[in-house]
């Protein structure tokens, strides 16, 4: 009998199971790296083994410290969450081997199935060879180990390859300790859809329907759902087959996942997944069932029931994570002032308010899962309470989510995974409240004069200025005060709060909740450079001002994100010349690799990357100086 379950990852994932272990009476331990110190799955678990370091190479990676912690901290059974090691057979060999539990599928099968290379063969689907030709694009490059999207490329050139084919080596590398990669057809305009399985040591497989997750950015998973909705008739029953076979010839126990693309009505073979899935809440919503719960009673050697439970309604789950996708997707750091969500939705996170996101690792925040008995319904319901959502701090997808959800084609099910290639400048597009930022000096105004800090002028309009993030667009707004309290032009100002405003326009009242970060402070300026949130919307208060210092030589390259310098362009020095769209400078932060590209043809005047280089968000890189055309006499 199981007592004491450590997880070997972090953040979400060993949260999730956390929570199922105290359900279940099992004790729970957390590992950590030293940026992980004071993670809420650290905070939530009874023990905590630290990993000296900060890289997961050095930390969640290292699978001889990750089983002297488990005997360390007296664990009898390791649950390896997904990512990481979740899918290495040496790992899972030396937890048995040090007389732990293993809670996940045998060496023999994560051998057959982890690498992606052999679960092909095994399926009897062969990837391309090293001799491949401009005939044979697009192709997709795709690391052999692991998921998430990570070491994956997609290629239209040939000229591309070799450059691709090293990115995702290194990006595979740096995520799972193996670089290994291989290259097969990419499939345009396929629907990415899986189906999950469960099984025994006692010959039970269970297929649990099937699951869609078409909806990706960068090969990674942002919105799914179960069932697969309007699949064409007999491909269920071809997935399901394949998904069986594939367990019964590996002898599969425990949970996994086999993956397929459905394109022109067939279904092509992916991948087997043989761990716990990110998007498993879905497959729980629908069946019933709690899948850690099972993965504990599978390992525990008990059988399971001859059928699974039957399914019921729909669920959808939607991947919050700290990006901007207007800016390719960029990740974001910084604090989390509040994540809330409404109760009639399901919350998976491995943070809370207060905590910091950083750059070591991924960048999601949090899964909201809806159920309903219709996927109209279920969709409807997750769209509302992500747009209700408190989330403040970086920034954050959940605009897009919202917008996904409700965009005509996947409203329609008519998506697949090229849905974000068709849609993103649309759904990134600004829409912003023209109210809401003179929402946020109105209560900034009234909570300075609650403090008698504020020498009024009746006959002076106040002038506030901020910039919405993330689009950078700026707002000046006005506002008087008067014998009767605050006013501004074309509105009438019902109620004013520190915390909520009330507005009348056009005869229509609405509500303006505020939420300010940064601390109080006091003076004409008290409010610069700090956070305001109104209905959602982030706003900066600036001042009235620009400062000249902050002004940035043209050409000049800026980090996206924070993160690690890992490449700078062979022989790239000051003085080089440069062409428009070379990649200059590699940066990784939160696991994968961004490229920094010359914004124009010309010359390289300052180089400051350097490999190994830590920087933040906003550092200069370097500057290019454009050539300037001259005209034609």
């Amino acid at each position: 009998m199981i007592t004491s379950v450590l997880v070997a990852n972090r953040g979400e994932i060993a949260c999730r199971v956390f929570r199922t272990c105290r359900e279940l009476g099992i004790r729970t331990v957390a590992l950590h790296s030293d940026p992980d110190a004071d993670a809420l799955h650290v905070r939530e678990a009874d023990l905590a083994v630290r990993l000296p370091g900060a890289t997961p190479a050095d930390t969640y990676l290292r699978a001889d410290l990750v089983v002297k912690a488990a005997l360390d901290a007296g664990a009898d059974a390791v649950h390896p969450g997904y990512g990481f090691l979740s899918e290495n057979a040496d790992f899972a060999r030396a937890v048995a081997d040090a007389g732990l539990t293993w809670i996940g599928p045998p060496p023999a099968a994560i051998e057959a199935m982890a690498s992606k290379t052999r679960a092909k063969e095994l399926m009897g689907v062969a990837p391309l060879g090293s001799d491949i030709t401009a005939d044979d694009l697009p192709v997709l490059v795709k690391a052999s180990a692991g998921g998430g999207g990570r070491g994956m490329r997609v290629v239209r050139e040939l000229a591309a390859l070799d450059g691709e084919l090293e990115a995702a080596r290194s990006e595979a590398l740096s995520a799972f300790g193996d670089g290994e990669v291989f290259v097969e057809p990419y499939v345009e305009g396929g629907r990415h859809v899986e189906v999950q399985v469960l099984a025994d040591a006692h010959g039970t497989v269970w297929i649990l329907g099937t699951r869609d997750c078409s909806l990706q950015r960068r090969h990674q998973k942002v919105i799914e759902e179960a069932p697969a909705p309007d699949l064409i008739r007999g491909v269920s029953d071809v997935m399901y087959e394949m998904a069986e076979r594939a367990c019964r010839a590996t002898g599969y126990v425990g949970a996994g996942t086999v993956e397929f693309l459905v394109a022109d009505g067939r279904a092509h073979f992916l991948e087997m997944n043989t761990r716990l899935q990110v998007e498993h809440p879905v497959t729980e919503a629908v069946f019933g069932i709690d899948l850690v719960a099972l993965q504990l009673r599978v390992a525990e050697g008990e059988a399971l029931d001859p059928e699974p439970p039957a399914p019921r309604g729909h669920a959808v789950e939607a991947r919050l994570y700290a990006e901007d996708p207007a800016a390719s997707f960029a990740p974001q750091t910084g604090t989390l002032h509040r994540l809330h969500v409404p109760d009639s939705v399901r919350l998976d996170t491995g943070y809370t308010d207060g905590d910091t996101i950083g750059v070591h690792y991924d960048a999601m925040l949090a899964k909201v899962v809806a159920h309903a008995p219709t996927r109209t319904a279920a969709v409807r319901a997750l769209a509302g309470a992500l747009e209700r959502a408190e989330v403040h701090g970086p920034v954050t997808n959940r605009e897009l989510l919202v917008r996904s959800l409700r965009h005509p084609e996947f409203a329609g099910a008519r998506m697949d995974t090229g849905f974000y290639e068709r849609h993103l400048d649309e759904l990134t597009a600004p829409h912003e409240d023209p109210y809401a930022p003179l929402a946020a000096a109105l209560a900034q105004a009234v909570g300075r004069s609650r403090f008698g800090g504020f020498r009024n002028v009746p006959s002076q309009p106040q002038v506030k200025r901020y910039r919405a993030e993330p689009a950078g667009t700026e707002h000046e707004v006005r506002y008087r005060h008067t014998r009767e309290g605050l006013a501004a032009d074309g509105v009438h100002v019902v109620t004013v709060a520190p915390h909520l405003v009330v507005l009348e326009v056009g005869g229509v009242r609405r509500k303006f909740t505020v939420s300010t970060y940064g601390g109080a402070a006091y003076g004409s300026d008290a409010y610069e450079g700090r956070q305001v949130y109104v209905n959602g919307l982030a706003l900066t208060a600036l001042p009235r001002f620009t400062d000249p210092s902050e002004q940035r030589a043209p050409g000049s390259l800026l980090a996206p994100m924070p993160g690690t310098v890992v490449r700078v362009a062979e022989g790239l020095t000051e003085g080089a010349a440069v062409t428009a769209g070379q990649p200059l400078i590699w940066l990784e932060a939160m696991k994968m690799e961004h490229r920094i590209l010359a914004p124009a043809s010309g010359t390289l005047t300052a180089l400051h990357a350097a490999v190994g280089r830590q920087v933040e968000v906003g550092a200069l890189l370097a500057v290019v100086q454009a050539v300037v055309q001259e005209e034609q006499s």
